[in-house]
């Protein structure tokens, strides 16, 4: 990803338009009218042979032609085999942006098989040019008067960002949009997103003061570890709201398992958006209504909805519409009645909704509307109302928004229900900033929009659990019974194979023995105490009971000899073809109401690894109830990912049968979200059933299919904890001090480690005095991308046996990684301990093995101990901010200076 020359993509001095014609309704026809149209203040240079101008405004035959080099080319070209040419002599006139509206360069092939496309990439990338496109409808940024498009409308100003892989929906949506009054801060159509991709845009928009919100249709994803940092940058900066087009179940890939059947491509991306913080919709009007839900009303702190309403009707339309949604409708305590009885009429509902009668005013919904937001146990009011004759539409608005102007904090969205007698009500609404929708489901659709985002942005922000218990995987056992299946050309690990995968990484099974004949069968089952389950062993038979392949509750030798001969000749029998290679022998698990689940790992063609949990057992596909998520996972993730199946409620206990064991089965997630972390040649995973109740969880059926893969974890497409950059360095003092990465877990470690800072240490360190950093802030700095940002920490064992942080360095790059911000504080009590140097030369170290050009920072002047710290280890000051703070930088393409440290 990187945002490098994208300024001159989306805020260009100077235009060339490549392919510029007088021929009408042809694409270098309209963009020329286009951009002379939207009064763009900078020179627009229109080139072809074939006209002397176009337009009115002169044109150049060829790009050399030009009298300077433009900022931006929009190429629209006929001939696609012309454009490489045309990209060569741009590069070296100096352009540095290009957006590519000419289709069908993929098709053009050279004699050595390349396309048109690799080559035109490839002068691109030469060059440091960004192209958009090819077959881009072009770029629209209002605000400076830019239409580089073939667009049929223009865009109004705004603050909204659009960015779209489709060129229809996007004439589409500048239609809608112009309709409903809507504007936007830039308008991008990517187009085939051969070069700038989403992840580029969102960086640069994430970052842009112009932009308030950014919406998304995506079809595809091309970089999936690219695309998660960049929308989690930005999604931590302002809402980012996607479409996604091809949410059927045809659009899943074929699996042999379970959880890979399951794993449809819309499940994975709808898990990839909420662990980037981000809102997923289904259609253009909800894309918008959503944004401006999210932008007018408060944050939600709940999903207790209180409906206030002057008819029954609907009210009830309202509160189904809540049900069928996943929302609450607020259960009105005693004291509540009791004030809504002193000032309503007898006839009121009492009850939520609450119907205050078809003759209500102003005074009765506001007397109503500030009990309801003084309640505690409502989080938002919904304020509904129904043109009759008894009441003036208008005159309830006026009183409506007078209240919420005297209860800023309070959460209220309104739905004045009609159309002629009730338009001039929401206009008051929307000029008052007051969320207002034209029916209740689109009033309750945007309530449960802000529900979803608050959760999304708690995936960001929350503090993780830590383990109940740790695990350390007998990672060397795992990798020998994964590589000796690799030995055999990969495929599916047996039964027994895949449980003492699961065993070694800490996930009970039950006791499981391999017998290849039904003789032996037979004699391991009386080695075993009470009953067995036989199972057929066969690496072409994945579903067995489907095939006759498992029986249940067998006694003794006899018995099981016999059912294996029998097994053995169904089998033969349904599918011949299969390999026999034996069977297992399994102790029969007896957990009386024990619930079914399954979890497994699937591999997605896009984000790579995917999780999955639900209800299991046989119908297991039938059920379809199952959520997914991205690894790597901590308790709290793997707890929403439990939180989001129907099954979750059944382990809460019902009927006398207690509540399962939660912290068991969000462990067996982390394990396996571990599990394939460590072994990228795991490409699927089945536990099902996994057994849960209130004493923990059993595997009792596994399988996992293997294949040959590079190591890494580039294949993830969040990067996980880097383990292997931890390392023990031992103070002057002697003590031996962990150097790790931040992880999220250290924010009550890091709250008290700034407790224990000086004064004199917080002002150097944050240039003026922070007693306390809220959870949000502590949150950006435990919880960070290792894509885009690291952040080592000096940790001991303190006095109680807790962990103790003394000292943090951090650097967050850019994502061109030209340059690392760094930032450093150590308590001042270890000065000269040698902790600081050390965490700092680590820092330098990492950045240099990424590849960093170079790291900066700032110094309070007065902190001349820090100045000659940094200046020892190769910093150059390199200019003065304000008169106090001194900017340093590094460069790390050269080596650090030698000699003894002046701080020491």
């Amino acid at each position: 990803m990187s945002t490098r020359n994208l300024k001159a993509l989306f805020r260009p001095k100077s235009i060339a338009v490549i392919g510029a014609s007088n021929a009408p309704k042809s694409i270098g026809a309209l963009v020329m009218r286009n951009l002379l149209r939207s009064e763009f203040a900078g020179p627009v240079m229109p080139v072809t042979p074939d006209h002397p101008s176009v337009a009115g405004v002169l044109a150049y035959p060829d790009v050399a032609c030009l009298p300077q080099a433009p900022d931006l080319a929009l190429v629209c070209v006929q001939k696609p085999e012309t454009i490489p040419g045309i990209l060569s002599t741009l590069a070296e006139r100096g352009t540095k942006a290009a957006c590519i509206m000419t289709a069908g360069l993929h098709l053009v092939r050279n004699d050595d098989g390349t396309t048109k496309l690799d080559e035109a990439l490839a002068v691109a990338q030469a060059n440091d040019m960004r192209l958009l496109g090819p077959n881009s409808m072009g770029i629209l940024v209002p605000s400076i008067g830019l239409n580089a498009s073939y667009a049929h409308e223009s865009a109004l100003p705004g603050k909204l960002a659009f960015v779209s892989q489709s060129g229809a929906l996007c004439t589409a949506v500048l239609d809608w949009a112009r309709d409903k009054e809507i504007g936007f801060s830039h308008f991008i159509h990517l187009g085939d997103t051969e070069g700038v991709d989403f992840g580029d845009v969102l960086d640069y928009l994430g970052s842009d003061p112009m932009t308030r919100a950014i919406l998304l249709y995506v079809e595809t994803i091309h970089e999936r570890r690219g695309f998660m940092s960049a929308a989690r940058a930005a999604a931590r900066n302002k809402p980012v709201l996607a479409i996604k087009a091809g949410r059927s179940r045809e659009g899943a890939r074929a699996a042999a398992s379970h959880t890979g059947a399951l794993a449809g491509s819309d499940a994975v991306f709808d898990a990839a958006m909420r662990r980037a913080g981000m809102l997923r919709v289904h259609d253009i009007e909800e894309i918008f209504g959503a944004v401006e839900t999210l932008a007018r009303a408060r944050p939600m702190k709940g999903k207790r909805l209180a409906v206030l309403t002057n008819g029954g009707g609907i009210g009830v339309i309202a509160a189904d519409d809540l049900s069928e949604m996943g929302g609450e409708l607020a259960a009105l305590p005693d004291d509540v009645i009791e004030k809504l009885d002193a000032i309503l009429p007898l006839n009121w509902s009492h009850g939520n909704p609450v119907d205050i009668g078809g003759d209500a005013d102003g005074e009765r919904y506001v007397k109503t509307l500030n009990i309801l937001t003084d309640s505690k146990l409502v989080d938002a009011v919904l304020v509904m109302h129904a043109p009759t004759a008894l009441s003036d539409p208008s005159d309830v608005a006026v009183a409506v928004i007078k209240c919420c102007k005297d209860k800023p904090r309070a959460n209220v969205m309104t739905c004045w229900v009609g159309a002629t007698a009730v338009s001039h009500a929401r206009h008051m609404f929307s000029g008052a900033g007051i969320p207002t929708y034209d029916t209740p489901r689109a009033a309750i659709q945007a309530f449960t929009h802000l529900i979803q985002y608050r959760k999304n942005q708690e995936l960001l922000m929350e503090v993780p659990n830590s383990a109940p218990t740790d695990f350390i995987p007998d990672t060397r056992r795992a990798r020998f019974l994964i590589e000796s299946a690799l030995s055999k050309g990969g495929g599916t690990l047996n039964e027994h194979e895949a449980k003492s995968v699961l065993e070694a990484y800490g996930i009970p099974t039950v006791e499981t023995h391999v017998a290849p004949t039904p003789a032996m069968a037979g004699r391991i089952a009386r080695g075993m105490n009470g009953p067995v389950a036989l199972k057929i062993l066969s690496p072409q038979i994945l579903h067995k009971s489907d095939v006759g392949g498992v029986m249940l509750n067998l006694q003794g030798d006899f018995e099981v000899e016999k059912a294996a001969h029998q097994m053995l000749d169904r089998v033969k029998e349904v599918y011949p073809e299969a390999t026999i290679e034996g069977f297992t022998v399994q102790t029969m698990a007896r957990r009386p109401g024990a619930v079914e689940l399954i979890a497994g790992v699937a591999t997605d063609p896009v984000f790579g690894p995917v999780l999955m949990f639900g209800q299991g057992g046989i119908a297991v596909e039938v059920i379809a109830d199952r959520a997914m998520a991205l690894p790597p996972l901590n308790m709290n993730l793997a707890a929403e990912v439990i939180s989001r199946t129907r099954v979750s409620r059944l382990l809460e206990g019902y009927r006398g049968r207690p509540p399962a064991n939660r912290q068991a089965i969000q462990l067996t997630l982390v394990q396996l979200s571990q599990l394939v972390i460590d072994f990228p040649e795991i490409i699927e995973l089945d536990i099902n059933p996994l057994f849960a109740d209130a004493q923990g969880v059993l595997a009792l059926d596994a399988r996992i299919t293997v294949a040959a893969a590079r190591p890494g974890t580039e294949r993830l497409a969040i990067r996980p904890y880097p383990k292997e950059l931890e390392e023990w360095f031992t103070m002057t003092d002697g003590r031996k001090t962990l150097l790790r990465p931040i992880r999220p877990e250290d924010e009550p470690n890091h709250h008290v480690f700034l407790s224990k800072l000086t004064p004199e240490d917080i002002r150097f360190r944050f240039f003026g005095l922070v007693h306390e950093l809220p959870h949000t802030e502590m949150a950006r700095l435990t919880q960070i991308d290792y894509d885009r940002e690291m952040a080592f920490i000096g940790e001991v064992d303190g006095p109680d046996g807790t962990k103790e942080t003394l000292g943090v360095v951090r650097t967050v790059t850019d994502p061109d990684n030209e340059k690392a911000e760094f930032a450093i504080v150590v308590r001042s009590d270890l000065k000269g301990s040698g902790l600081g140097k050390r965490l700092l030369v680590k820092m330098i170290e990492y950045c240099r093995s990424r590849g960093t050009h170079g790291i900066a920072g700032q110094v309070l002047r007065d902190n001349p101990r820090m100045l000659k710290f940094v200046q020892h280890l190769g910093f150059i000051p390199t200019r003065t901010i304000d008169g106090d703070i001194v900017e340093v930088e590094l460069d790390l393409h050269k080596e650090p200076p030698t000699g003894p440290d002046p701080t020491a």
